[in-house]
């Protein structure tokens, strides 16, 4: 079952997310749901509900693992699976890293993944401006950390291009092109 916007807000309050990882879901579903309007012209299918439960639900543990050792991505994803929603499940727990994809097919959770890399709190920023926050924030001067934050971004720059190769806007538009719907799923 994939969870509704509104249940996705339930979710949200039960878990007490705080209000600026909500805003920042929010935004991240909203470059999500634009990136799967736009490219589900394409040959893919894609489904809607997909990307915002998974774009909404993505940092649902990031509250309750703030100063701990806890992964959020692998507690959010035990999470969704306990209240049964299952398809979004693959989505909450490769939103940091991405692992299982299939060359040449753009799926729900790559997209959810690349829109959370594009948003910085609320904002929407460039793949470099995001690696500067990530490396400043989570590297912690650790040459191990910065490796891996490295190498997973060269994978989401990858990704950027073969997602835009597909729309008719680049990457640079995303945060105007934002601003300017008049309608979606938040509108």
């Amino acid at each position: 079952m994939i969870p509704t916007v509104k249940q996705c807000f339930e979710l949200m309050d039960e878990y007490e997310m705080l209000v600026h990882i909500k805003a920042h879901s929010i935004m991240v579903a909203r470059v999500a749901e634009l990136i799967t309007r736009h490219i589900r012209q394409n040959p893919f299918d894609l489904s809607m509900e997909l990307v915002v439960a998974g774009s909404l639900l993505h940092d649902i543990a990031k509250t309750p693992c703030l100063n701990s050792v806890c992964r959020h991505d692998r507690e959010g994803e035990k999470i969704v699976l306990r209240h049964g929603f299952h398809e979004i499940a693959e989505i909450v727990a490769e939103h940091v890293v991405l692992q299982k994809t299939k060359p040449g097919i753009i799926s729900e959770k790559q997209i959810v993944y690349y829109a959370d890399k594009r948003i910085n709190h609320d904002q929407v920023v460039s793949l470099d401006e995001r690696l500067a926050y990530i490396m400043e924030r989570y590297g912690r001067d650790n040459k191990y950390r910065h490796g891996a934050i490295l190498d997973n971004f060269v994978k989401c720059q990858q990704l950027e291009a073969d997602i835009f190769a597909r729309l008719d806007f680049q990457p640079g538009d995303v945060a105007e092109t934002i601003k300017s719907r008049k309608s979606g799923v938040f509108d």
